[in-house]
């Protein structure tokens, strides 16, 4: 190994949910997976979760790196094809990433003339386009009031300040219709 090339430590974690992990469905995942993990410097524990429900061979693959996370989520009718598509996903992930730090990095200045272009234009460029800008109050409750809160507004999520651990979190509602939690934690 050349003495300029960094050392990157990280794990692949590989579960299963109604399947067994085989040593070649193992070697498969982490073989692909450590491909799009070689343009970052820093790289967390991968996590890849391997299901079956109702026929569909589904990888969901989570990847920590350098201060960002990518997850992607693919189901076909064999587990192979699902790996391949997942780390595509993750891939055209990564180019878009890339694709707008380098827009950053060499355009700091806009043009004079304000150009118009098509919803496919804007939508291809990278740059997300903000349409509503809403505010509110963020009134103390605790959890289950947020879910109820949640519920009664016919909403998907619900952000609000948790009077027990003090920190603004979220609740959302889960496609198996159960309830999530996010909460964040300062490193």
């Amino acid at each position: 190994m050349p003495p300029d090339e960094e050392v990157v430590d990280m794990a692949v974690n590989v579960r299963g949910k109604n399947i067994d992990v085989t040593p070649a469905l193992r070697d498969y995942v982490e073989k692909k997976v450590v491909t799009i993990t070689k343009q970052f410097k820093t790289v967390g524990d991968i996590s890849a979760v391997m299901r079956v429900e109702k026929g569909q061979h589904i990888v969901e693959v989570t990847v920590p790196a350098s201060g960002i996370v990518l997850r992607a989520q693919e189901s076909t009718k064999d587990m192979y094809s699902s790996i391949d598509l997942v780390v595509d996903k993750i891939e055209r992930q990564i180019h878009k990433y890339k694709t707008r730090l380098m827009k950053r990095k060499y355009n700091n200045f806009r043009d004079v003339t304000p150009v118009v272009a098509s919803a496919k234009e804007e939508a291809d460029d990278g740059e997300f386009k903000i349409v509503r800008n809403k505010k509110y109050v963020l009134r103390p409750m605790n959890v289950q009031e947020a879910v109820m809160q949640m519920n009664l507004l016919n909403h998907d999520f619900f952000m609000f300040f948790d009077a027990d651990s003090e920190v603004v979190s979220v609740v959302y509602k889960r496609k198996d219709g159960d309830y999530g939690l996010i909460a964040p934690e300062m490193k």
